[in-house]
């Protein structure tokens, strides 16, 4: 039985690849991470790091006939990867449920939406229609919903990008799964109605006691609400552990160009921001060594081009913080100090 210092979920060695006609995509490739029931893990990083991919993997929601997943993620100590596609479904809306960026995109315009948290109901519990329809009327009202007795029976476009997202949530809470993975859930928000659902996600969190993992590239996002962070980079996890360790201690150097790339209202800066030089790299042609060395400022502090050679090892470091990097410790240190201290003065 799990306990609240166990991992609810534990993600070991998570690979996904796609077989195409130009090749093999690596989108995924040896991600590990746990999360505890009542904790929050925040995975970030740029748009094509295998975020959104790690996460359909986990809810089983790649085609297994277009995509290669193998690991395994262990909810409550059963292996998701190795469900069958019915266990799979079984689980999610019951055991673990997901938020997605775009509420219009996953609920259906056709139906109203008290039809769809209804039919959410029916699918995992043994109830009425009628009993099914009061408890979407009951968590339309615990996610803020107004009037929601008039609501429940709108169709989605009848409300505002704000409510729908609610309606979202509501609808991925209301079989109480004991795992929320929520992609990017506030990105087309603005910033009070963000600040509302941000809210609302952990207040429901304390309420169910439930493992949240929380995909976004929005580190002000991060800090407000994670207790621990995976920073992910060409479909691998570069650096994590505590969310205060990431923001004060971090080491790798692309959580430090993540950091620098943040805009600070508390300083004035005489210059404008300092962005990470260069792309994300393509799935379908990693570098062989360190996938940040093309971007990378420092890789020419490694002896013998090893970050242009050697894939580098996730190392323990110390306080269930890792990084993958060439850059010894000392080299990290020093890298890390200058650029916070940088940050500090308000320029990079």
């Amino acid at each position: 039985m799990t306990t609240a210092a166990q991992p609810f979920l534990s993600v070991d060695g998570l690979s996904v690849t796609f077989p195409t006609e130009d090749g093999r995509v690596q989108a995924v490739d040896g991600v590990s991470f746990s999360v505890e029931r009542g904790k929050t893990l925040a995975i970030v990083g740029e748009s094509g790091s295998g975020k959104s991919v790690t996460a359909q993997a986990i809810m089983g929601l790649l085609d297994r006939r277009l995509s290669v997943v193998t690991g395994h993620a262990w909810l409550a100590g059963r292996d998701i990867v190795a469900m069958s596609d019915d266990e799979v479904r079984h689980e999610r809306g019951s055991s673990m449920a997901m938020i997605f960026q775009d509420p219009m995109s996953s609920l259906h315009p056709f139906y109203r939406i008290g039809a769809q948290l209804s039919e959410a109901v029916l699918v995992h519990q043994k109830v009425s229609k009628h009993a099914a329809r009061e408890q979407a009327l009951d968590m339309l009202n615990r996610v803020g919903i107004p009037d929601p007795k008039t609501r429940i029976d709108n169709y989605p476009h009848q409300l505002s990008g704000g409510m729908r997202q609610r309606v979202m949530i509501a609808m991925a809470l209301i079989n109480s799964p004991s795992l929320l993975i929520a992609d990017e859930p506030t990105t087309a928000l603005d910033v009070t109605v963000q600040a509302q659902i941000l809210e609302l996600i952990g207040t429901l969190q304390q309420e169910y006691d439930t493992a949240v993992v929380m995909i976004t590239h929005d580190l002000g996002i991060v800090a407000d609400i994670a207790d621990n962070v995976a920073v992910m980079y060409g479909g691998r996890i570069v650096e994590s552990g505590s969310v205060d360790e990431i923001f004060y201690h971090p080491q790798m150097p692309y959580t430090l160009g993540l950091l620098a790339s943040v805009p600070r209202l508390d300083q004035v800066r005489a210059e404008r921001l300092d962005p990470i030089p260069g792309n994300p790299p393509s799935p379908i042609s990693l570098p062989p060594g360190c996938v940040f060395q093309p971007r990378c400022a420092y890789f020419d502090r490694v002896a013998g081009h090893a970050c242009q050679t050697v894939r580098p090892e996730l190392l323990d470091i110390g306080r269930g913080h890792r990084v993958r990097c060439h850059l010894d410790s000392g080299q990290r240190d020093q890298v890390a100090s200058d650029v916070l201290a940088a940050l500090a003065g308000g320029g990079v």
